[in-house]
């Protein structure tokens, strides 16, 4: 089968490789219907060390189930199902306190422990399916709109959505969201989802940013630091916001949470940090009371709640998608993602 390996910075190539099988019991085997090219995925596109085996690419996909082992007791052949961008076992102390990406036996995808490959594939290998796996009821012949909905549930829309619970938002917050991209965008649509009152959205990219207005940004910052604070600062009066969702991983984005932040309120990161140190100390988050708080989005425990108004139309996540391309053009979709020419590429077998 065809699927999507990196090689370095920059080195993008769709090979062929082995068809996956079923290794164990608990396994099951997924036709993909549509994957993507997530912004966490550029971060290797940047720096990705020259790698002569490759390293397979793509943690998010929606397919149709082809076999399943003696174990599966909740999927069929046939099955349509979203798989979020962690495996997990569904029954482990992580995975019942809804932090499936903490799964004592699971993992992630392109994981040489775990024995996963990508999802930029024809198909894919998925370990512990029971738990990973949900169930949709659909088939491959939906229209796209609604395919590239549900493909958002199997990472950027559930980020968006952990950001904004994992930040406290509820009716009447002031939220400020830093990043433009698909995650901070889809933060933008859970926030309003939560009952946010005022939404300032820190984006540059008009395109985009004009799509967080309609998904419920009641204000654009395009200014970054010093610049970008001081009009957050302005727009709240002058008292900063109750809320900061991060979207974006860098740590400019970080400090300019920092400043746009009020005193006694919340910072919330879901962008992948691309940094190791940053401060947490008395000038920074402990004198002003601030609380720090994100990190990878279980998704798989949001799938459920969102998916109701993803299938009756009422919520249309899948707006972010502003591309879609074959596997066999997977490369040229890095390159428009990283180009900023596209905000984020569907990815169609």
């Amino acid at each position: 089968m065809k699927a999507t390996y990196m090689y370095g910075a920059g080195d993008v190539r769709v090979v062929d490789v082995p068809d996956p099988s079923i290794q164990q019991p608990t396994d099951a085997l997924v036709r993909v219907v549509r994957a993507c090219v997530c912004g966490s995925d550029l971060h290797p596109y940047h720096s990705m060390p020259a790698t002569p085996g490759g390293s397979p690419m793509g943690h998010e996909f929606i397919g149709v189930v082809e076999a399943v082992g003696a174990d599966v007791t909740t999927l069929g052949v046939g099955d349509f199902v979203i798989s979020p961008f962690a495996v997990s076992c569904g029954t482990c102390e992580f995975c019942r306190a809804g932090l499936q990406t903490s799964c004592l036996h699971g993992g992630f995808w392109s994981d040489a422990e775990l024995g996963t490959a990508g999802a930029q594939a024809e198909a894919v290998r998925v370990p512990l399916a029971d738990g990973t796996l949900v169930k949709a009821p659909i088939d491959e012949t939906a229209d796209d709109a609604l395919l590239a909905s549900l493909l958002t549930l199997s990472d950027v829309y559930g980020t968006g959505w952990h950001a904004a619970v994992r930040g406290g938002v509820t009716t009447g917050s002031t939220v400020t969201v830093i990043g433009d991209g698909a995650v901070g965008l889809l933060a933008v649509l859970s926030a309003r989802q939560l009952g946010a009152g005022q939404i300032i959205l820190m984006g540059r990219h008009q395109v985009r940013t004009d799509l967080g207005r309609e998904f419920g940004a009641t204000d654009v910052v395009a200014a970054r630091g010093d610049e970008g604070i001081e009009q957050v600062r302005d727009l709240t009066g002058g008292l900063g916001s109750h809320i900061v969702l991060e979207a974006v991983g860098h740590r400019p984005a970080y400090d300019q949470a920092l400043g746009a932040v009020r005193a006694g309120g919340v910072i919330s990161r879901v962008g992948v940090p691309q940094y190791d140190e940053a401060p947490v100390g008395f000038g920074s988050l402990f004198g002003p009371n601030v609380t720090l708080t994100g990190g990878p989005a279980p998704v798989r425990s949001y799938i459920d709640q969102l998916l109701p108004a993803v299938l009756d139309g009422s919520v249309v996540p899948g707006r972010v998608f502003d591309r879609t391309m074959t596997l066999d053009e997977t490369p040229k979709a890095y390159s428009a993602m990283d180009a900023r020419e596209a905000l984020k590429v569907a990815v169609r077998p």
